[in-house]
């Protein structure tokens, strides 16, 4: 798997070295790994995960919503894309209304007085929409509400108990993702989920074990936690979990 550089990663999206550390910090973007010598290393994944943020960037949607939006459980990148086009064009269309009206201005004089090229009701309310698709959840809100009561350290603590469960439904993984001690388990962990996040529905748990492995840097960092194939494991685990539910 080819491994990208801050230096590479810079160059290629034209972006800052200083920026790339940012979304680091702010765990937007992290790398996929860093090397003992604590060189930053992104893998195609990382990329593609930055140029749906530079995407977004493009359409001014802050960097906290952006974060709220990639990160949701049910966020679809083809459905987010053909998002980003349909903004984008919008955003074309309101351009060349802009540039209709200077030139009628630089023709006819400045004295002509037109507004309705300045008005940006539809892209504004498209937007929202996606605003509202992604980042805009009960479950987000909720999440956020919890973060800023948390107790100083209290978030670190929940994200290392909710690893360490992770690692021990994954130390199941020869008893199969449908036995009593796994289910058990993903029920353990849904309730914390919900005591520590946002209240977790049987459809939020769902959409997280299939994150679980989507996501190749959540893979990974629950692989590294647990052992190799523990990701899967809990998605297989949760989905088994999710249909029981259903009955």
């Amino acid at each position: 798997m080819r491994e990208y550089t801050v230096a590479e990663v810079s160059r290629m999206a034209g972006v800052s070295a200083r920026t790339l550390h940012h979304y680091d910090a702010i765990g937007l973007l992290k790398p996929a790994r860093v090397t003992r010598a604590g060189y930053r290393l992104y893998s195609d994944a990382s990329l593609r995960r930055l140029q749906s943020i530079l995407l977004f960037r493009e359409l001014e949607f802050p960097l906290k919503q952006i974060a709220a939006m990639l990160d949701s459980p049910g966020f679809d990148p083809q459905e987010a894309l053909g998002q980003q086009i349909r903004l984008l064009e919008l955003r074309a269309a309101h351009t060349q209304k802009l540039i209709g009206l200077a030139r009628r201005l630089q023709q006819g004089g400045t004295e002509l007085m037109e507004f309705g090229a300045f008005d940006k009701s539809e892209l504004k309310a498209y937007a929202q929409e996606a605003r509202e698709r992604w980042g805009g959840t009960a479950a987000y809100r909720e999440y956020e509400e919890r973060q800023k009561a948390a107790p100083a350290g209290g978030q670190n603590e929940a994200n290392r108990r909710l690893m360490a469960l992770l690692a021990e439904l994954g130390a199941l993984r020869d008893e199969g993702p449908a036995c009593e001690a796994a289910q058990s388990k993903v029920a353990e962990l849904q309730s914390f989920i919900t005591a520590h996040y946002y209240t977790c529905t049987d459809e939020i748990m769902l959409g997280l074990g299939e994150m679980y492995t989507a996501d190749e840097r959540m893979r990974r960092n629950i692989d590294a936690t647990g052992g190799e194939g523990t990701a899967e494991f809990a998605q297989k685990a949760i989905a088994a979990y999710c249909r029981a539910r259903r009955g």
